[in-house]
């Protein structure tokens, strides 16, 4: 028992030390510019996004960036989106244009498709994918932009602000941070080869253009529900450079507005993005369990008995004390609750149901559901 209980604390330990070391890997986007400005194309891909699409475009166009295009496919929606397209091009004097999407091909996801068209009909030498949900403040074009000139990088993503509205956004969604930076070394997204180490985040990915098309742009990653993550495994794959920010001052994103939607959102990606592995699932549950909920049953219980020994009490207070310090120094990083911070062990919990739906739907259901779509590709 005080070999496994050393074994826990000496993890969440390490996850410790990868944290602090991404706090220095992650840095915010600089705020120089590029000495030439190079035609940028940003494509947004919007599917029933009547409640974001306004405000995603109405700071698109408020870049302070020049020269950039802007274009904005409609996906299929059911919702007043195109009516809200058609409005906003009027409106905006020539600088945006809407693509009526084609019909979805078999074996595609639904954004990866989106993304693909949109990317054939763009003319410039930088293409900047970006979600319809996210609001982009008025330098965050050329900051981006002046990035990815400064570090020579064939792709830069960024980490946006992550706006949390509802007691579930602020509980679960910030699982994404605790994911990305204790357990990916970040410096190696950039310094190795390797596919293992890699960092995307569909939010907001800037590409220089011939080397989009060098790895077939999305068609690389048609049938990957994690298209974010697998472009950066493409582009290391191909030779290329792939570079890292913290992008809360520059862009901020509503992934979620409710438990319903954080609930289908999460399965849809969390066994897609371990490969549809099982192991790896098992491995993941395994892990959980034992780094974020453990520790609390056992503290219960020595309490509850009286057992105030090392293995009982001492250790998994210890283990709790550094998993806290881990969650609250991300919350303070990304601009997170503190109060809810101190709830991770529930966002941990929930996180161990959304793992078992996700296997479930994919292995035994109709597959991961988004948008009115279904797909799997497991």
């Amino acid at each position: 028992m005080l070999l496994y209980q050393v074994g826990v604390l000496f993890s969440l330990l390490v996850f410790l030390g990868i944290l602090l070391r991404n706090l220095i890997d992650l840095p915010d986007v600089p705020a120089h510019s590029p000495d030439q400005g190079v035609l940028v194309s940003v494509l947004v891909p919007a599917r029933n996004e009547a409640l974001n699409i306004e405000r995603c475009v109405r700071s698109l166009l408020r870049q302070e960036y020049a020269p950039f295009e802007l274009l904005v496919l409609d996906d299929g929606s059911t919702d007043t989106t195109p009516e809200l397209l058609r409005r906003l091009a009027m409106e905006s004097g020539g600088k945006m244009r809407v693509i009526q999407g084609k019909p979805l091909p078999d074996g595609w996801h639904g954004k990866s498709w989106a993304c693909f068209q949109l990317g054939r009909q763009a003319k410039g030498e930088r293409l900047l994918f970006t979600d319809a949900d996210t609001m982009h403040e008025p330098d965050a074009l050329r900051r981006t932009v002046g990035a990815m000139e400064s570090s020579g990088a064939d792709m830069l993503s960024l980490m946006p602000h992550q706006e949390l509205g509802s007691f579930w956004e602020k509980l679960v969604v910030p699982l994404v941070h605790v994911i990305l930076m204790c357990y990916l070394p970040l410096r190696f997204v950039r310094t190795s080869r390797r596919a293992a180490f890699c960092f995307a985040n569909g939010q907001f990915i800037l590409f220089r253009r011939h080397f989009y098309d060098r790895i077939n742009g999305h068609a690389a990653v048609k049938d990957a529900l994690v298209e974010d993550v697998w472009l950066c495994k493409s582009v290391k794959k191909a030779g290329g450079t792939v570079v890292a920010f913290n992008g809360t001052d520059v862009v901020s994103c509503r992934m979620y507005r409710n438990f319903r939607e954080i609930w289908e959102g999460f399965s849809k990606n969390l066994f897609a993005a371990i490969g549809y592995s099982t192991a790896g699932l098992f491995m993941l549950v395994t892990m959980i369990s034992a780094v974020y909920i453990a520790p609390w049953v056992f503290l219960f219980h020595a309490m509850l008995a009286g057992e105030f020994t090392s293995a009982l009490f001492w250790l998994p207070l210890a283990q709790i004390m550094v998993a806290l310090l881990c969650r609250i120094l991300i919350a303070l990083t990304f601009r997170q609750s503190l109060a809810v911070a101190f709830l991770q062990v529930f966002s941990q919990i929930i996180l161990l149901a959304i793992a078992c739906n996700s296997f479930y739907g994919i292995k035994f259901g109709k597959g991961a559901s988004w948008k009115g779509r279904n797909y799997n590709f497991s």
